[in-house]
């Protein structure tokens, strides 16, 4: 019987979890069972599911900071172009909330109980888009644009495909086949677009990321503000 726990144990308890129950299914009881612990056990740590769904995303945040900062040479500038660093921070961001079941969900539906994580990663992509001929202003409007295109991707993308690591396993609403038969007689082109949203969603991604950075490049980088 654990007699201790502490909130890094539930924590890392409840992402675990997630990836077998889904956001909807995980519960303060649950991770009690799991932590061999009476469910009041966890209230001394955190009040009720939000505040441990806020300490979860800051979790995520913190791991991935580590891996953002690989993108460039430790905590610096980014070694390549200003365009390879946005595309390899969103590519990163989108993994690493891939890994979780509803991690899109969790992670834009809460605040951080600790800002420094996301401090860090903020800080090291202003240094290197104003390194690179940003304003600041521009920079922090790039990566929201950017950022928040990202993580509405996800989302949508672990609606259509719920568990992790598992693409072959789709949600039944999205059964591309039976889409196209009802719509496509009616509506051949909304069918033949759905295809394309939805049928490789990777392709999707990295398709919708380089509009993004090519509309930044023309709206809002250092050739745009000469």
């Amino acid at each position: 019987m654990v007699s201790r726990i502490d909130r890094k144990q539930v924590v890392d308890t409840a992402l675990r979890l997630l990836n077998e129950v889904g956001l909807d299914g995980l519960t303060l009881r649950g991770i009690a069972k799991e932590l061999n612990v009476q469910a009041p056990a966890l209230y001394w740590h955190f009040k009720n599911k939000q505040e441990l769904l806020d300490e979860m995303a800051t979790e995520m945040t913190r791991r991935m900071t580590g891996s953002m900062e690989g993108v460039g040479s430790g905590a610096g500038p980014h070694d390549g172009t200003w365009q390879e660093m946005v595309l390899e921070s969103c590519r990163r961001v989108r993994r690493e909330l891939l890994a979780y079941r509803d991690g899109g969900k969790v992670f834009s539906g809460t605040r951080m109980t600790d800002g420094t994580a996301a401090a860090v990663a903020l800080d090291f992509l202003m240094i290197s888009l104003t390194g690179a001929g940003f304003t600041l202003e521009a920079a922090a409007r790039a990566w929201w644009t950017a950022y928040n295109f990202t993580v509405a991707v996800v989302i949508e993308e672990q609606s259509v495909h719920p568990v992790p690591g598992r693409r072959e396993i789709r949600d039944p609403a999205y059964d591309q086949t039976e889409r196209e038969r009802q719509m496509g007689r009616e509506f051949p082109l909304a069918a033949q677009a759905g295809q394309v949203m939805f049928g490789d969603l990777e392709q999707s991604f990295e398709a919708g990321l380089r509009i993004i950075v090519a509309g930044i490049e023309a709206g809002l980088g250092p050739q745009a503000q000469g």
